[in-house]
């Protein structure tokens, strides 16, 4: 049975909250094992991910475990064994799940789950996740496939007008 303290730390305290703000201030969460990364490995990783508008801090499991509770997230508890690094993600979880899978095949990072839109991702749901195309690529592929369309009718119409015209001056 755990021992609790009867007085409360005030620097345990600022240290949740810190979290609470990096938890509000992000959309989605990428839990990863660092367990053998080198300075140098960990520092290429966060570099990657701050052009990708992301931070990747290690944490205490039981300081993440509390802010996430706290702010009602759901299932994060089985992630947060172990040694924990957390990609806080602003903005296109999948790209920072791209950075994350792909720096995982030449460096010991393990991945343990995901939080993306309040939903907890497995390892093999993170990996799909990292194939899908952006954000902004969907709306390009978008915006193709409505032009399309359009386009092809425009130049039938424009061919169909010269037709006319040139059959008109014969």
């Amino acid at each position: 049975m755990a021992l609790r303290a009867k007085k409360v730390q005030p620097s345990k305290v600022e240290a949740i909250k810190a979290i609470e703000e990096k938890i509000q201030g992000s959309q989605d969460y990428i839990f990863t094992d660092y367990r053998g990364l080198t300075v140098e490995q960990i520092t290429a990783l966060r570099a990657q991910l701050r052009e990708k508008n992301a931070e990747y801090h290690v944490i205490k499991n039981n300081f993440a475990r509390l802010a996430f509770e706290k702010l009602q997230f759901p299932g994060v508890g089985d992630a947060l064994a172990g040694p924990t690094a957390v990609a806080f993600a602003k903005a296109e979880a999948n790209e920072i799940a791209k950075i994350i899978v792909e720096f995982s095949k030449e460096n010991p990072v393990k991945l343990k789950g995901a939080l993306v839109e309040k939903e907890f991702l497995d390892e093999k749901s993170i990996v799909e996740l990292s194939r899908l195309p952006g954000r902004n690529q969907l709306i390009a592929m978008f915006m193709a496939g409505l032009k399309s369309p359009i386009q092809k009718l425009t130049y039938t119409l424009v061919a169909y007008k010269e037709k006319l015209e040139g059959g008109a001056q014969a």
